[in-house]
């Protein structure tokens, strides 16, 4: 209980002079992002405990098809039994804690490497060479731990909270939302896949993608390929959505003729997806931020086209999103923690647009209150 206590004081003290009202408020203290206390709660009070994306559901839409993932040090599998149903488990064996599979593939049973130990596609123990030898042996015992796994516009996601509220009931609007601007979602197929790591906390991360008040002045190129008079922010539960229309004129980011999409449509989901839809062909992006340590994160962003193989104008899309665009935002990040081990900044204020626009800093604002409910729920 005191130690609660005092993660409780800690954590009020990160927000001293916070408001509801973004306008009046202090942001996040720098300490959130420089502390290794914080890092620890941001694993078991946040990713522990909230949806994370897994991959398309294509990948699992066979009878044995299986994924993993770590969460935060947690090993994870998510598998398609024999029966249809989508299931995820625990990806360690109850012998001895050997993790089961690796990587993605197609399997009839899963078996451990260690000693053999099978089970069923359903988490089922099945059989370990010499237990019938033992006394006071029950298989039952012996099944795999299930984790919560949810099918979400076509995406597959899980969560290692057995209390949590399903996805789809958390997060309002946004699956009507998605399937309005990107119908064609269940039809794309992974394509490509970009990794980053950045020398900077993955909180500083998502607060640089929450806001376009920085796109003028460190993405220029970017600001062609999008109207940013059109460019609106809201706010809603666990997520945020960023639209824009494609820009009117050539943009200098990469070719747009003839798109079919013509929308720049953009959702972060809490606490590390952001979910996107650039003009262009039929596309859907997924980008992940995950914590290494206070100031290093690893990115994944995924790229679903309609072909395994980008097109050449999918091809000078990623281009500028990988020669462009991203090392300008890294470049800003990595300086912000850089910034923060000074002692010249501690709090800064969140520049608001009362019409919700790109430029606006309402949807970092949005997150932290987010991140400060996690912590003051310890």
């Amino acid at each position: 209980m005191n130690d609660m206590m005092k993660n409780q004081g800690d954590a009020s003290a990160l927000f001293k002079g916070w408001s509801d009202d973004p306008r009046k408020s202090l942001s996040m203290h720098k300490n959130a992002y420089i502390d290794e206390q914080w890092l620890n709660v941001d694993k078991k009070e946040i990713f522990h405990k909230s949806w994370q994306f897994l991959c398309h559901e294509e990948n699992l839409r066979e009878a044995g098809s299986y994924v993993t993932m770590n969460i935060q040090g947690q090993s994870i599998v998510a598998i398609r039994d024999k029966e249809n149903n989508l299931r995820a488990f625990y990806n360690v064996c109850k012998h001895r804690g050997h993790e089961l599979l690796s990587g993605q593939g197609k399997t009839k049973r899963v078996i451990c490497p260690y000693h053999a130990w099978s089970y069923d596609l359903d988490g089922r123990f099945l059989e370990a060479r010499q237990s019938q030898f033992m006394d006071n042996f029950n298989p039952e015992d012996f099944c795999l731990d299930q984790v919560r796994i949810e099918v979400f516009c076509h995406m597959v996601f899980v969560n290692l909270d057995p209390d949590a509220a399903p996805l789809s009931d958390q997060s309002g609007a946004l699956a009507d939302e998605i399937m309005a601007y990107a119908p064609d979602l269940g039809r794309l197929t992974f394509s490509h896949r970009l990794t980053y790591k950045i020398k900077a906390n993955w909180k500083s991360v998502v607060d640089n993608f929450l806001e376009c008040y920085h796109c003028p002045v460190a993405h220029r190129d970017f600001c062609t390929l999008i109207e940013m008079d059109t460019y609106k922010v809201k706010t809603h539960g666990i997520y945020s959505s960023h639209m824009a229309k494609a820009g009117r004129t050539d943009n200098k980011a990469y070719k747009t003729d003839g798109a079919e999409v013509t929308d720049h449509a953009v959702w972060f989901l809490w606490p590390n997806t952001t979910l996107m839809r650039y003009p262009g062909s039929g596309n859907f992006m997924v980008w992940r931020f995950y914590p290494i340590s206070p100031d290093e994160t690893y990115e994944e962003f995924d790229f679903f086209f309609e072909n395994s193989t980008p097109s050449a104008d999918e091809v000078e899309a990623i281009k500028f999103i990988d020669d462009v665009l991203q090392p300008e935002d890294i470049g800003l990040v990595e300086s912000v923690q850089r910034g923060m081990q000074t002692p010249a900044y501690q709090q800064g204020r969140y520049m608001i647009d009362p019409d919700d626009s790109g430029l606006s800093e309402h949807a970092v604002h949005h997150f932290h209150s987010l991140v400060r409910k996690a912590y003051l729920d310890i």
